[in-house]
């Protein structure tokens, strides 16, 4: 019989902050490989399989790379795609405090889609030992275009590893105090800087309407989200507006949607609006081209006259804590 060793090693824990994805470079090839893999993914697309693979492969993959490519251009910074070097910043950050506060453990980042891939990274978090998981997607609200789908990558990951380490997963935090704060620190500090304007717009991403009738919470936390928003900053019900963004082909997706909403307001004579993306954990494409850009241009061209896009909570000191505290909560009992 051996012996019972005096003390066990302790065991050994990490964190894995994912979001969705970039391509590598701002090219269209490097983006046809991304869209295809992203765009493929049946969580994301939810309509018959072959039918949507032809239009993918078909269509899609041969005219979309380019445009695509010369948008991620107009953002890209020094270091690389902004969703990586955003997410990479907190993954990092997070390791610090939390390694401050006394927890010894193992922070990385992933990408769903594009790397440093999930299946990668947990393969790699396996070799140093780990067998504790606290899984958190970055998405503030639940869909299961998103976190579902951080969910199908770790899964099936595990369908294909022998020994696995215990697994948890956030699912959402729309309504989490520290978030909700960390947003409303923000806008506080761009009125500081900049003045209010007449309307603050918070634009969420869209997601086909369909998806709430088959169950998808989606919608529901993201008016959440801004009730509480609103209510933080204590705005009237005049004062602001929950829209929606990111539309793609012609079905009927999430009202009211972003662009067209500025396009109004701007007609209806409202000179200014803050918009902030409080679904978004990390400035990218979404909201820096899309938002900052595109939207900004429909709102000035219609008669507007002020456009203030407030950053995403990125790596600012409110919005780690909100993580960090996140992560804790979740943390407990693992000592």
């Amino acid at each position: 019989m051996n012996p019972v060793p005096e003390s066990l090693p302790p065991i050994k824990t990490a964190v894995l902050l994912c979001n969705l994805g970039t391509p590598d470079a701002p090219t269209p090839e490097a983006t046809r490989r991304y869209l295809a893999e992203f765009l493929a993914d049946p969580r994301v697309v939810e309509i018959p399989r072959l039918l949507w693979l032809a239009i993918l492969h078909g269509i899609i993959l041969r005219t979309r790379p380019k445009k695509s490519a010369a948008k991620y251009a107009s953002v890209w910074m020094t270091e690389g795609s902004p969703l990586k070097v955003w997410t990479e910043r907190q993954a990092k950050l997070m390791q610090g405090i939390l390694g401050e506060r006394g927890h010894r453990l193992t922070v990385r980042y992933a990408m769903r889609y594009g790397s440093p891939a999930i299946a990668t990274t947990l393969d790699e978090l396996m070799a140093q030992g780990i067998e504790r998981v606290l899984v958190l997607p970055a998405y503030p609200q639940y869909c299961a275009a998103t976190t579902g789908s951080v969910v199908d990558a770790v899964s099936r990951w595990a369908l294909k590893t022998r020994k696995l380490p215990e697994l948890r997963f956030v699912n959402r935090y729309h309504q989490d105090g520290d978030y909700i704060n960390a947003l409303a620190d923000s806008v506080r500090r761009h009125w500081q800087a900049n003045g209010q304007s007449e309307r603050l717009v918070m634009s969420f991403h869209g997601m086909p309407a369909r998806t709430t009738a088959l169950g998808d919470p989606y919608h529901a936390e993201c008016l959440e989200t801004g009730l509480r928003l609103a209510q933080a900053l204590n705005l009237k019900a005049e004062q602001c507006l929950v829209t929606f963004q990111s539309r793609f082909g012609k079905a009927k997706w999430l009202e009211p949607y972003t662009e067209p909403s500025l396009v109004q307001l701007a007609r209806d004579g409202i000179r200014s609006v803050d918009v902030i993306c409080p679904g978004f954990s990390a400035d990218c494409l979404e909201t820096l081209e899309e938002i900052d850009q595109e939207a900004r241009k429909a709102f000035l061209t219609a008669g507007g006259q002020a456009f203030h896009y407030i950053p995403c909570l990125n790596d600012s000191a409110p919005g780690m804590r909100a993580l960090n505290a996140l992560a804790e909560r979740h943390l407990q009992g693992w000592s």
